[in-house]
C-alpha cells in the first residue's frame, strides 16, 4: 500500500518535542493500554462481587470456583479462531467489535439476581460469553505492538500493556469495592460494562495500521520500519482484493485449504523448542494471574478477616507493585538489548529473576500479621509483573506470517491456567477450609515458568516458517 499523503511532508513538520521520530507510537500504546485496563478491570468484577454474591445467591466455593473458571473456557476454545480473525481482517476492526461485545455482556451480569433460581447458570454463561468476545485483545495488542514498534522498544511496550492487568486493579479495586458496599454487587457489572461500551467508539478513531494512520509521518514510519516493527503486517495484499471476486466454489476451497495450513502452522509451532517453551511458561505465569484475578480478594475476607471494601483497598496494593514490576521488566529487557546483550539474555534476566521472586507467596502460609501477608503478596506479584513478559518475548519470535495465530496458541495455553487455577483452587479450599495448598500451588508454578525458560527455551529469535523467506526481527 503506498503512504499517505501526510507522510511525504518535510521532517520539518513532525512534532517539536520528539523532531527525529514522532510520537504516534506511543498514542497507540497508550491506548492498548487503557483498553487492556478496562479488559481486567471486566475479568476482575466478580472476584470483587464474589463474596456478596456468594450471601446473596447461595452459592458455594465450589460454584463460584466454576463461575470464575467459566471466562477461561471460551477464551482457550477461542483463542485461535481469534487469532486466525486478527491475521485476516485486522486488529482494528477485529479488536473494536471485541471491546463493544464483551463490554455488554459484562453489563448483562448485572441483572442476574432477577434470576435467583438460575443464578448460576445465567451465570456461568454470560461470563462463558465474556472470554470469547475477549479472546482476541491479547494477540491483537501483541499484533499492533509488532507493527508499531521496533525491536528494541518492543519489550517496554509489550510489558507496558501486560502490566494493565495490574493497574486495572489498582484503578478499580477500591471502586468496585466501594460500589459493592454503597449499591450492590449488580453495579459493578454494570459501570464496568458500560465505561467498556465507551471506550470501544474510542477505538474506532484512534487505532489504525502504520501507513494508515492520519498523523504518522514518514521520519517515524522509516524509524520503526527500519528498526524491525512489521508495518505491513495488516495491509491488504493484490490477493485479498482478487478474493472478492472469486466464485463460491473457489472461496470455500480456499477456506478450506487455509484451514489445513493453519493446522500445519500450529504444528510447527508446537514442535519448535522455543515456541513451546515460551506457550508452557505462559501456563505456569497465568496461574499467578489467575490466583490474584480471582481467589485474592476472597482469601483477604475469608482467611484473613477483612471487610469487602477492606479487600477492595488492599488488593490495590499488591497489585500496584505488579505493575511496578511490569514497566520495570520492560525497561530492564530494553535497555540490556540496546547495550549490545544478546536478546536471548536481556528477555531472561528479568524473567527469572522476577518469577523467582514470585515463589515468595507460599511464606503467607507462615505468617499472622495481615500487614506482613500483604508485603509478602506485593513482592510475590511484583516479581510476577517482572517476569511476566512473555507477550514481548512472542513479538520477538512469532512469524510474522501468523503473528496473530501464533498469539492465538500463546495465549490458549494462557487460558489453560485460567481454567485450572480457579478449579484446583476452589476444591482445595472446599476439601481443607484452607488456603494452605492453594497458595503452596500457586507457589510451585512460578517455579515451574522458571524451568520453562531455563530448560526449554534455549534461544530468543525469530521462528521461520518451512518454505517461506527468512524474517527480519
Amino acid at each position: 500500500m503506498p503512504a499517505v499523503d501526510r507522510q511525504d511532508e518535510p521532517t520539518t513538520a513532525v512534532p517539536t518535542a520528539t523532531p527525529r521520530t514522532g510520537r504516534v507510537r506511543h498514542l497507540i500504546l497508550a491506548m492498548l493500554f487503557v483498553v487492556t485496563t478496562i479488559n481486567y478491570a471486566d475479568r476482575s468484577t466478580l472476584s470483587i462481587a464474589g463474596d456478596s454474591m456468594q450471601e446473596d445467591l447461595h452459592i458455594s466455593s465450589g460454584e463460584l470456583g466454576v463461575l470464575f473458571s467459566a471466562f477461561s473456557w471460551s477464551y482457550l476454545i477461542a483463542q485461535i479462531p481469534g487469532g486466525w480473525l486478527l491475521d485476516r481482517f485486522g486488529s482494528k476492526k477485529v479488536y473494536g467489535l471485541a471491546i463493544f461485545v464483551w463490554s455488554v455482556f459484562t453489563m448483562l451480569q448485572g441483572a442476574i439476581g432477577f434470576f435467583a433460581g438460575a443464578a448460576v447458570v445465567l451465570l456461568f454463561i454470560l461470563r462463558f460469553a465474556v472470554g470469547f468476545a475477549e479472546a482476541p485483545s491479547f494477540p491483537g495488542n501483541s499484533r499492533i505492538v509488532a507493527a508499531w514498534f521496533p525491536t528494541k522498544e518492543r519489550g517496554f511496550a509489550s510489558a507496558l500493556f501486560n502490566s494493565a492487568q495490574y493497574f486495572a486493579t489498582v484503578a478499580f479495586a477500591p471502586l468496585m469495592g466501594w460500589l459493592v458496599t454503597a449499591m450492590g454487587w449488580e453495579h459493578v457489572f454494570t459501570v464496568i460494562g458500560g465505561i467498556g461500551v465507551v471506550l470501544a467508539l474510542v477505538w474506532t478513531k484512534v487505532i489504525y495500521a502504520p501507513r494508515s494512520h492520519p498523523r504518522l509521518h514518514k521520519s517515524e514510519l522509516d524509524h520503526i520500519s527500519s528498526g524491525g516493527a512489521l508495518v505491513d503486517l495488516d495491509a491488504p495484499t493484490l490477493e485479498e482484493g482478487a478474493q472478492a471476486e472469486e466464485s463460491k466454489g473457489a472461496k470455500e476451497a480456499r477456506e478450506t485449504a487455509a484451514g489445513k495450513e493453519n493446522l500445519r502452522h500450529i504444528g510447527t509451532l508446537l514442535r519448535n523448542r522455543i515456541t513451546l517453551g515460551v506457550f508452557i511458561g505462559q501456563y505456569f505465569i497465568n496461574t499467578i494471574t489467575w490466583f490474584f484475578l480471582t481467589w485474592f480478594p476472597v482469601y483477604l475476607v475469608q482467611e484473613r478477616g477483612m471487610s469487602i471494601l477492606e479487600a477492595g483497598f488492599v488488593s490495590s496494593l499488591p497489585a500496584l507493585c505488579g505493575f511496578v514490576g511490569g514497566v520495570l521488566g520492560g525497561w530492564l529487557s530494553d535497555r540490556l538489548a540496546r547495550r549490545g546483550i544478546s536478546l536471548t539474555a536481556a528477555r531472561k534476566i528479568p524473567i527469572v529473576t522476577g518469577l523467582l521472586l514470585s515463589t515468595s507467596i507460599i511464606i503467607c502460609n507462615y505468617v499472622t500479621a495481615s500487614w506482613l501477608v500483604v508485603l509478602i503478596m506485593s513482592l510475590s506479584f511484583f516479581g510476577k509483573g517482572m517476569g511476566a513478559l512473555g507477550w514481548a518475548v512472542m513479538s520477538d519470535v512469532a512469524p510474522k506470517q501468523i503473528a496473530g495465530l501464533a498469539g492465538g496458541v500463546f495465549n490458549t495455553f494462557g487460558a489453560v491456567a485460567g481454567i485450572v487455577t480457579p478449579l484446583v483452587i476452589g476444591w482445595l479450599l472446599d476439601a481443607t477450609g484452607s488456603f494452605d495448598l492453594a497458595l503452596a500451588f500457586v507457589s510451585a508454578c512460578a517455579a515451574m515458568a522458571v524451568v520453562s525458560y531455563l530448560v526449554i527455551v534455549r534461544e530468543i529469535k525469530r521462528v521461520e516458517l518451512p518454505g517461506h523467506p527468512r524474517a527480519t526481527a
